[in-house]
């Protein structure tokens, strides 16, 4: 059955030429906010708790925006199973690579850390392009074993390093002489109750893993913020800020709440293109 929904369905889709494939999403869009309301609710609670000074009509306004983003992101997810080099060059740019290389040059290994903000399947696939680093790609493995490993090939295939969740402090340790650059995405609810950070995000009590700054203070390699910004419909840049150059030298908490720091002002800038259907706020405090 998977199979048959990989070779019937994403296959095909992944192979319509673009101006197909975001006609395809404005019939997906409308399909996901009017006729199923896709997790609708939690969309709008999300939204009414971190704008509480908006009324309906605005909220409701950046919600559709919301939507109409979230049909092209998993329509361009389903693109990336067969979209060539070149086009994938042409539509995701690295503005300033050179932020990134310079460690390189000073042979330190980076961590990356970013949100679910924008294309960020997209970054992923990307990410060696116009780097000096091996990319490692944290990832946690799907429950299906034929999706797992068609997804793999498909994020691994421009060069990056597919590294289990459970496995990244091994591989770093196994591979201490390969320069490499770690991606972790931040923004998820936690859902251990150990090792958690908390701070006020978008004016809401929030828990934060601190997988990422545990490995740069360890190791002491520099973070940086990845900033992903959308052009036009299909088309994103990239920019690196630097976060630390130091980690070592932080105390507890600070790369986290920084990191926090720079997803909430670009989500402020532009709210439409966060991953809000996600249920973010729903591990309390208290229950911790």
């Amino acid at each position: 059955m998977s199979a048959l929904l990989y070779y019937i369905v994403i296959k095909p889709i992944s192979f319509l030429p673009f101006p197909l494939l975001y006609l395809l999403s404005d019939i997906v869009y409308f399909f996901l906010y009017y006729v199923i309301s896709f997790r609708k609710k939690v969309v709008r609670d999300n939204f009414t708790h971190s704008f509480p000074a908006m009324d309906l009509s605005e909220i409701k306004v950046i919600e559709q925006k919301f939507y109409k983003h979230l049909a092209d992101i998993f329509l361009e997810s389903l693109k990336l199973f067969s979209i060539s080099e070149n086009q994938l060059r042409k539509r995701f740019i690295k503005r300033n690579p050179e932020v990134i290389n310079r460690f390189y040059d000073e042979g330190r290994s980076v961590i990356i850390v970013g949100g679910h903000y924008n294309n960020w399947e997209m970054a992923a696939i990307s990410s060696n392009f116009q780097i000096k680093h091996q990319t490692l790609g944290i990832y946690s493995p799907f429950h299906n074993k034929y999706f797992n490993k068609k997804i793999s090939e498909s994020r691994s295939r421009f060069g990056i390093t597919l590294v289990p969740q459970h496995f990244v402090k091994r591989y770093i340790v196994r591979n201490k002489d390969l320069l490499t650059v770690t991606v972790f995405g931040i923004d998820q609810s936690p859902t251990s109750r150990k090792h958690i950070y908390w701070n006020t995000f978008l004016k809401q009590d929030t828990a934060w893993f601190v997988g990422a700054e545990k490995y740069a203070r360890e190791f002491n390699s520099p973070v940086l913020y990845i900033r992903i910004i959308k052009v036009k419909r299909g088309y994103y840049e990239m920019e690196f800020e630097i976060l630390e150059e130091n980690p070592a030298n932080t105390p507890e908490g600070e790369i986290t709440e920084k990191t926090a720091r720079f997803l909430e002002q670009e989500i402020l800038e532009k709210p439409e293109y966060w991953l809000w259907s996600h249920r973010r706020w729903k591990r309390k405090r208290e229950a911790a």
